[in-house]
C-alpha cells in the first residue's frame, strides 16, 4: 500500500501556487483556498483527497490490464513524465499531440505498423537493396515516427484512461477522450475548466517540482495495480497446477472392470445348450421371408469450416489455408501467425499485405462457439478498440 500523501510534501513542491487572479476560471473556486499578492492559492487538503481518489481509480484500471495514456507536451513536464511513466511501462505522448490519436486510432496504428515494417526491411536485407537516397528517406521517416509515436508502439487498442498535465494546452486530447467516453485524469490549475475532467487533481501544472510530486504519487498507484495483476495471475496458475493432478486421480480409479472368464463347470452347460439354440434359429430363418440387408452408409468426409468468418481473411486467403491443411477453426487457432503469413505469400504475392496476427485468437473464439463474443471483438477491431 502506498504511503499516505502529506500536505507538507506538496507545500514544499509548490503544488499550491495558482495563476494570477485575473486569469482564473470561476469553476475552480471550490479548490481555491485564498488569494495572496494577486495570486490564487490552491487548497492542498482538497488536492490530497483528490489524489487519493484518482490513485484508487488508476490502480483498478492498471489491475484490469488496460493501458493508461499519459499526455504532457509542455517543456517543463515532458522529461519528467517520460521518465516516470516508462518505469511502469505505460504509453505516453510528450511531443506534439497527433490529431485523431484517439478518434482515428486505426490510422495511427497504421503509422506504428509502418515503423515495424521498416525494422523488418532492415532485418531481412531488403533495406540494403534500396538506393542511397531511398535509404535516407526511409531513415528520416523512421526517426520521425519514432519521435512522435515510439512511446505508444505497444498500445494495440484504445487506452482504459488518459492522464493529462495542463488541460488548457491539451484541449484536443480532452475533447477526443470525451467523445469516446474515456475516463480523464488531469492536473488542473486555477486557469483551467475542471468540468470535462472525471478525476480532477487541483495543482500547479507549470512548475517542474509540482509535476514531479504528483506524477510520483500517480505512477506509484499504477505500479501497485500492475503488481496486483501479476500476483493474481500467479495464484491462478498455482490453482490450475493443483487441480490437474486431482482430476487425473479419479480418472485412473474409474478404469473399466475386466470381464470374468467362465469357470470350467460353466463351460459344459453352455456348450450343451448351443446345438438346440442353433436348430431353433435355423428353423426361424427358413420360415421368415428373406430381407435385404441395408448397405452401410459411406462415412461423410469431414467438412472444412468457413474460414472467411475470420475478420481479414477473404475467400482466396481461406482457400490457401485449406490447401495448406488448415481447414478448421481449431487448426487455425493453433497456427503460428508468421507461418500463416508465409503460406499466404507463397499462395499469392497479392496476399502479402494481409496481417494474420489476430486470426488465431478469432479462430479460438469460433472453435469454442463464442460467436457473439467474436462478433463484438470484430466490431470493436473495426473501430480500433481491439
Amino acid at each position: 500500500m502506498a504511503s499516505k500523501i502529506e500536505v507538507k510534501d506538496l507545500l514544499e513542491a509548490g503544488v499550491h501556487f495558482g495563476h494570477l487572479t485575473r486569469k482564473w476560471n470561476p469553476n475552480m473556486s471550490p479548490y481555491i483556498y485564498m488569494e495572496r499578492n494577486g495570486i490564487h492559492v490552491i487548497n492542498l487538503y482538497k488536492t490530497v483527497a483528490k489524489i487519493e481518489e484518482a490513485n484508487e481509480a488508476l490502480k483498478k484500471i492498471a489491475a484490469s490490464g488496460r493501458k493508461i495514456l499519459f499526455v504532457a507536451t509542455k517543456k517543463q513536464a515532458k522529461d519528467i513524465v517520460a521518465e516516470k511513466v516508462s518505469n511502469v511501462n505505460m504509453p505516453y505522448i510528450t511531443e506534439r499531440w497527433p490529431g485523431g490519436m484517439l478518434t482515428n486510432f486505426v490510422t495511427i496504428r497504421k503509422a506504428v505498423k509502418k515503423m515495424a515494417a521498416i525494422d523488418r526491411m532492415k532485418k531481412d536485407g531488403t533495406f540494403n537493396t534500396l538506393s542511397k537516397k531511398e535509404r535516407l528517406q526511409v531513415d528520416r521517416l523512421r526517426a520521425k515516427l519514432e519521435k512522435n509515436l515510439g512511446s505508444i508502439a505497444d498500445m494495440t487498442r484504445l487506452p482504459g484512461a488518459i492522464f493529462i498535465v495542463d488541460t488548457m494546452r491539451e484541449h484536443i486530447a480532452v475533447k477526443e477522450a470525451q467523445k469516446l467516453k474515456i475516463p480523464i485524469f488531469a492536473m488542473v490549475d486555477t486557469n483551467s475548466d475542471p468540468r470535462p475532467i472525471d478525476y480532477v487533481i487541483p495543482a500547479n501544472d507549470d512548475a517542474g517540482k509540482s509535476i514531479e510530486a504528483i506524477m510520483t504519487e500517480v505512477t506509484q498507484a499504477v505500479a501497485e495495480g500492475l503488481a496486483e495483476r501479476k500476483s493474481e495471475k500467479q495464484e491462478e496458475k498455482a490453482a490450475e497446477t493443483k487441480e490437474a493432478p486431482a482430476k487425473e486421480a479419479p480418472a485412473k480409479a474409474e478404469a473399466a472392470p475386466v470381464a470374468e472368464k467362465p469357470t470350467a463347470e460353466e463351460k459344459p452347460k453352455t456348450a450343451a445348450k448351443e446345438p438346440a439354440a442353433k436348430k431353433e434359429a435355423v428353423a426361424e430363418v427358413k420360415d421368415e421371408p428373406k430381407k435385404e440387408t441395408p448397405k452401410p452408409a459411406k462415412a461423410k468426409a469431414a467438412k472444412a469450416d468457413d474460414l472467411t468468418k475470420i475478420e481479414g481473411a477473404g475467400p482466396k486467403a481461406a482457400e490457401a489455408l485449406v490447401n495448406s491443411g488448415i481447414d478448421t477453426f481449431a487448426k487455425l487457432a493453433k497456427a503460428d501467425p508468421e507461418k500463416i503469413k508465409e503460406t499466404l505469400t507463397e499462395a499469392s504475392s497479392r496476399m502479402a499485405h494481409l496481417d494474420p496476427t489476430s486470426w488465431p485468437k478469432q479462430a479460438q473464439m469460433a472453435a469454442d462457439g463464442n460467436w457473439d463474443e467474436l462478433k463484438e471483438w470484430q466490431e470493436n477491431a473495426k473501430g480500433g478498440v481491439e
